[in-house]
């Protein structure tokens, strides 16, 4: 049961920053002695053994596992992602639910799997050390089932792109100055790589034109705002396009298959009108002919493909977290009839090499992900792989319901509504009420879907939890307007979003307003503390992983290469005015606040949000006399991806949620 499964991205702490955080304990009192224990790559504080008898009912639910489609291979098989060990490594797969065949068998996850056309028989794939995400790109040959090293081995290296031909590579690095990231292009599979876009910022390689002399771009700022542009790659001049309205969310930049219009993904303006979605667009540069695709869909629209033959497209709308699958036909836009899908959130997706079949990853809350494929021709829906849940019934898995609350603002005069997942336990007793866990995503711009949550399922099936998933403001999925309305100093707006739901919770019937605990990641690792730091009359216990203390500390501390992203979304930590609404807002500055039990989970070697911030946390709030668990794993990032830590994370956590959540004991806290 990974992390990412749980969660649908330094310097100590000061002698005076922990004296600005205790200052403020309403209570302070002596810290109870700490129980530190180094065992293996786990240090832990104050966490108990886990019960034999918890771990063996934890043990099928972690035995869960998807696959991920990554790709169609020159013989027609397909190329996955899952795991059959500690971590997910690329497999290929050659027949409707066949056989398995695993490829690469490192300690460490791959990724970016990308599989090359051409005369070239392999695929690429990156690989870190420890989750620090300093990925380096490698080249599988599928003939002679060797591997080679294609980067410099030190910088960060990331979504590598073949041209149509398969002559040439391109991929994003840091490896020019270790803070921006380029474009960098080379021959393949033996020629030199080069810098062609060093303009500075976050850059990435969209599509190369169908000759290879040209190559789409983009600069990505923030979540919505984005910068596209053209590389010619004899020249290496870069033309940026207009933005229409000066500042809008762009993705998804493909060449049309005679070169003449590209197709995109966008929320600019058109005639002059605002628009609160990203739809599909196409435009013809020589004649200036523009249209829009998607706009009767009112949903933002993602993940476009094209045959290599040019005579279909498709993409895929993000429908209230449910991905809805469209294919059109070329030149004319018409959308092609598809068989029925399951429903459910849809990853990577791809047109056969012949256009004739597609390829797709299904995520559904009752199934982990799995790989279908399309016959277009015939309509016909085939399932290629059909992963383990770990031999649970499947049937009993509880899907949940999509619910709205009231928050504290209007729209049109009316309260504005906040979307949901709520988990509700299958054979909860009637009259009894349930114990509530909230999950709160990460991001912040990211968004909570109903796909298959293994800690979802074990809380509801097992401990008769309640699981909230709510996408407050700032989630993306519901507009331009609602994804800006956590920015800067609007922060805590969101976090109000929560103390709503507490509100909502404590009038439904069957849940206990008594008892709710809150649990999330990164940017919701700091909603989990802020929530504490507002709520702890109402909030029983709080679980934050790899989560935001200080947002000053946290954008001195970041990796060099994100940190101008993170402060387009977060604010600027060097002007007085954001600086100060940082102090207002900050969970460590506040710790004096924080009156539920604690437990702070880490990974070592986190470039985005370092251990320095959950060691800054667990001191200060233990220092109010609050009991602290205290979890970190040296050879893991952002986010536990090696099965082992995963699994002892889980039991750990759910242990501490039986402790001071769920049980009587619990109860006597209060």
């Amino acid at each position: 049961m990974s992390l990412r499964r749980l969660l649908p991205s330094t310097t100590f702490l000061t002698a005076t920053a922990l004296a600005l955080a205790c200052a403020g304990a309403a209570h302070a009192q002596t810290p109870a002695p700490v129980e530190r224990l180094h065992q293996g790559n786990r240090t832990s504080e104050n966490v108990p053994a886990v019960p034999a008898e918890l771990l063996e009912r934890l043990n099928r639910y972690q035995n869960t596992r998807g696959a991920n489609f990554a790709g169609w291979t020159q013989d027609g098989c397909l190329l996955i992602s899952t795991r059959f060990a500690e971590t997910s490594q690329a497999h290929r797969v050659c027949a409707p639910l066949g056989m398995r065949e695993q490829l690469t068998f490192y300690p460490e996850p791959v990724n970016a799997l990308t599989v090359a056309p051409g005369a070239a028989d392999g695929f690429v794939f990156g690989k870190d050390v420890g989750g620090n995400e300093f990925w380096q790109l490698h080249w599988f040959d599928l003939a002679t089932r060797q591997t080679r090293l294609l980067t410099d081995g030190k910088s960060r290296n990331q979504s590598p792109l073949f041209s149509h031909d398969g002559k040439q590579l391109a991929y994003s690095s840091t490896r020019r100055n270790g803070k921006d990231t380029d474009v960098w292009v080379g021959g393949f599979p033996d020629g030199q790589a080069r810098a062609v876009v060093t303009e500075g910022g976050q850059w990435s390689a969209q599509d190369f034109s169908p000759d290879g002399k040209q190559l789409l771009v983009i600069k990505y700022v923030s979540a919505s705002e984005s910068y596209p542009g053209l590389v010619d790659l004899a020249s290496g001049k870069l033309t940026l396009f207009p933005v229409d309205g000066g500042k809008a969310a762009i993705s998804d930049f493909r060449f049309s298959r005679d070169g003449r219009s590209v197709y995109y993904v966008s929320d600019e303006i058109v005639a002059g009108k605002p628009q609160e979605f990203r739809t599909l667009r196409r435009h013809e540069p020589a004649s200036g002919k523009f249209e829009l695709l998607s706009d009767k869909i009112p949903w933002d629209v993602d993940r476009v493909a094209l045959s290599e033959d040019g005579s279909r497209l498709l993409f895929v709308s993000n429908e209230d977290g449910i991905g809805k699958l469209h294919v059109l036909s070329l030149p004319e836009h018409k959308e092609i009839a598809l068989p029925a899908l399951p429903a459910g959130a849809i990853g990577g997706v791809e047109f056969s090499p012949d256009g004739k079949r597609i390829a797709l990853s299904i995520n559904s809350a009752t199934s982990p992900s799995d790989v279908y494929v399309i016959d277009l021709q015939a309509r016909q829906l085939a399932r290629w792989t059909r992963s383990e849940v770990g031999g649970l019934d499947s049937s009993k898995f509880v899907a949940p319901t999509l619910v709205r609350y009231p928050t504290f603002d209007k729209v049109d005069g009316k309260p504005r509504t906040i979307p949901a997942f709520y988990y509700r336990p299958a054979g909860a007793a009637a009259g009894k009420q349930l114990p509530v866990l909230i999950q709160i995503h990460g991001g912040p711009e990211a968004q909570a879907l109903p796909t298959f949550n293994a800690a979802a399922q074990f809380l509801a099936n097992e401990l008769g939890v309640a699981v909230l998933v709510p996408n407050v403001r700032g989630s993306a999925g519901y507009g331009r307007t609602y994804l800006g309305l956590d920015n800067a100093e609007k922060r805590e707006d969101s976090v109000k979003d929560i103390g709503a739901l507490l509100d909502w919770v404590g009038k439904q019937p069957e849940l206990d307003a008594k008892r709710v605990g809150v649990y999330g990641g990164s940017y919701g690792g700091y909603m989990v503390l802020a929530s504490l730091m507002h709520y702890s009359d109402r909030i029983r216990a709080g679980v934050d992983v790899v989560g935001i203390s200080d947002f000053t500390t946290f954008l001195n501390n970041t990796e060099s290469y994100r940190r101008d992203l993170r402060r387009a979304e977060y604010g600027d930590e060097r002007i007085p005015e954001m600086k100060a609404v940082f102090d207002r807002i900050s969970p460590l500055k506040n710790a004096g606040k924080i009156r539920s039990p604690l437990f702070v989970a880490q990974g070592k070697n986190d470039p985005r949000v370092p251990y320095t911030e959950a060691e800054q946390i667990v001191k200060a709030v233990r220092a109010n006399g609050q009991p602290v668990w205290f979890l970190m794993f040296d050879d893991e990032g952002h986010g536990f991806q090696k099965k082992a830590n995963s699994d002892y994370f889980s039991a750990a956590m759910m242990l501490f949620l039986q402790q001071h959540l769920i049980g009587e004991g619990a109860a006597a806290q209060r």
